[in-house]
């Protein structure tokens, strides 16, 4: 027998390729749940090259969406064909949270909130620093640097492997931001008071350099934007070097946020709950 699908029912989706791995579906539902909302948030495999049609049926209405989140490969198509991305999404170049109003397709970038809202619940006044480094030159690290910047922070260092990326992401936003090459790791900690790895190093336990974090100040932060294995390589050896850490986590959390309450009109609230439940899930599925 076919039930009808609740045709009031508010919908959203995770848009990726692949995007079975994603964890946003068990945190988007915990909040609907949590608050009596009814809705729905799945996961929606959308291929490069099909996202064209997608967003020409989620800004019709025949996708059966009223938003989504998008991860990788799809944040700079969804930027791109995005009817109106905000401030954001237009100074990271990419989107990762789409609504529709009245037909057309708005688009915004909370990887950068989600970072920062994650080290202000957990290391409060973390910002208070004069200089920051940033490993990785990508998508990561980009939305990174403007958070960073839009913090007032005065010096970021960006350090990649290769260095031409890293200089065209230090050109982007100009004065304040410097390249160098990982092998300057030494010289760019110097004096620096947060530490942020946006790289794939340490993910699911893949191997990991030494990192000698000494040349940062006493008290620095180090901070990773991978969550599997929720303590990284890189965060483990920074705290028994004895400085304070931050997992990347409730960097996921938090970035969802501002897309719940655009969907589904309540802002939810990142608990110990939601993070025991997803903690669980990456203990027992990786």
């Amino acid at each position: 027998m076919n039930v009808p699908r609740e045709t009031n029912k508010r919908r959203a989706c995770i848009i990726g390729h692949p995007v079975s791995h994603s964890r946003s579906p068990m945190v988007h539902c915990y909040w609907l749940k949590a608050y009596g909302l009814s809705g729905e948030y799945v996961r929606k495999d959308v291929a490069p090259e099909d996202m064209p049609a997608f967003m020409d049926d989620l800004r019709s209405g025949a996708a059966g969406f009223i938003g989504g989140n998008v991860t990788m490969p799809n944040k700079a198509a969804a930027f791109e064909l995005a009817d109106r991305p905000d401030e954001l999404a237009k100074a990271l170049g990419a989107a990762n949270t789409l609504w529709v109003e009245d037909g057309l397709i708005y688009a915004s970038n909370t990887d950068g909130i989600g970072f920062t809202g994650n080290l202000d619940a957990s290391h409060p006044g973390w910002d208070k620093v004069e200089k920051a480094v940033v490993l990785g030159a990508g998508g990561g690290a980009r939305s990174i640097v403007l958070a960073l910047k839009n913090r007032g922070i005065a010096e970021i260092c960006i350090l990649n492997r290769t260095i031409g990326k890293a200089e065209e992401l230090a050109s982007w936003f100009g004065e304040g931001v410097s390249a160098h090459k990982m092998d300057g790791l030494a010289g760019g900690l110097e004096g620096a008071g947060l530490f942020v790895n946006t790289t794939s190093l340490g993910m699911k336990g893949s191997p990991v350099p030494e990192f000698d974090f000494s040349a940062m100040k006493t008290g620095s932060l180090v901070a990773d934007i991978v969550y599997v294995p929720l303590e990284t390589s890189i965060l483990k050896q920074a705290k028994e070097q004895g400085f304070k850490t931050a997992e990347g986590l409730g960097m996921l959390l938090h970035q969802a946020v501002p897309g719940f309450e655009k969907w589904f009109g309540k802002k939810p609230v990142v608990d110990d709950a939601l993070r025991a439940e997803i903690i669980a899930d990456l203990e027992a599925n990786g």
